[in-house]
């Protein structure tokens, strides 16, 4: 894609090899799906769909919420689309950093994307059925080396944690920024640039699978000497998604979280605000700065970058129970390119 010949130099990639990957992933844009009738979504869960706020990191948590995930998620299935399944690990990957304070970041990445993918892969097989098959992913996205997010951590992990805590904890090392009235820790979150198994993934998809992958944004790695490394960072689920989204040639992309939608900062506070309905990608990129880094920024960036990368490429945004609504159009904040269509 476009994106991946950004840099001299992606991740440690001449810029001949990264050209010759992005043909390849627009090459197999123009492939022919065995089910042309069914419109491609990628849904992005966030991480606290997955384990909401101020609850206990535990299975039966997990799956619980997991399962209310698969009813959501088997209703735009069900409602005759292909569907690739995206999620996040902030909440997962954090608590499994303090379990294990020595072991990388993408590691772990690789554990919460195994973990997680598997409990969503569960609980959507069992609402499904027997008659539709869902395959789990592990994903590794090639993000840049010199990327200035390694020198600027930006990415929310783990618990919140109180004033008194942040001593103790940036004498560990860590880095803290405001969350809310809470502190949490921030990690290095590198522009994904290229989803490796992408290929893999969009023939599945041709075949009708629902595929879980990309979780957590993916395990981020570089390449050198035709190499991959793995690299001490987690990547943003929303801007991989969209990245994703770009190299599978999906129509829509779903953002779901807590939130009913994206609400203007100046007026989210406010008693009797209402999120933003429709709304143009050229409108909203403007307002990007004036939206909390880490947490509804990258949604804001990834919705406007998709509704301007697809031809006709739609992004909603919205409550993970109004997943069929929101891509109906009739819930949620629904972003699209001035001269786009619209939900059809």
């Amino acid at each position: 894609m476009v994106a991946f010949t950004t840099f001299g130099g992606v991740g440690g990639i001449s810029r001949s090899r990264a050209r010759v990957c992005s043909e390849s992933s627009e090459k197999f844009l123009g492939r022919t799906s065995v089910y042309p009738d069914k419109d491609l979504v990628v849904i992005a869960l966030g991480g606290n769909a997955l384990l909401r706020r101020g609850e206990k990191l535990s299975h039966e948590n997990q799956r619980h919420n997991a399962h209310t995930a698969a009813e959501a998620i088997a209703k735009v299935i069900n409602a005759g689309y292909r569907v690739c399944i995206t999620h996040g690990n902030g909440p997962q990957v954090g608590f499994l950093a303090l379990m294990m304070p020595e072991t990388r970041l993408d590691v772990l990445d690789a554990q919460t994307e195994g973990a997680i993918g598997y409990v969503v892969d569960l609980e959507l097989s069992n609402t499904l059925g027997s008659g539709k098959q869902v395959v789990t992913m592990l994903t590794q996205v090639i993000v840049n080396e010199h990327d200035p997010a390694f020198e600027n951590p930006t990415k929310f992990i783990g618990p919140q944690y109180s004033e008194e805590q942040v001593e103790e904890l940036t004498g560990r090392g860590y880095v803290l920024k405001k969350d809310g009235d809470h502190w949490r820790r921030v990690v290095p979150s590198p522009r994904p640039v290229h989803i490796i198994e992408s290929e893999a993934i969009r023939v599945l998809l041709e075949n009708d699978v629902t595929v879980v992958c990309t979780g957590g944004g993916g395990i981020p790695v570089v390449v050198k000497d035709d190499q991959r490394h793995g690299v001490d960072a987690v990547v943003d689920k929303d801007i991989a998604s969209r990245v994703l989204a770009g190299q599978i040639g999906a129509k829509y992309l779903l953002l779901l979280t807590d939130a009913d939608g994206v609400y203007r900062p100046d007026e989210f506070a406010k008693e009797g605000s209402k999120p933003i309905g429709r709304v143009s990608a050229d409108d909203l990129k403007e307002q990007l700065e004036s939206f909390p880094d880490g947490s509804m920024r990258p949604k804001v960036l990834a919705a406007t970058q998709f509704a301007h990368m697809i031809l006709g490429g739609v992004c909603g945004v919205g409550r993970l129970s109004d997943a069929l609504e929101i891509l109906q159009g009739t819930r949620g904040t629904i972003v699209e390119a001035t001269d786009a269509q619209g939900f059809i």
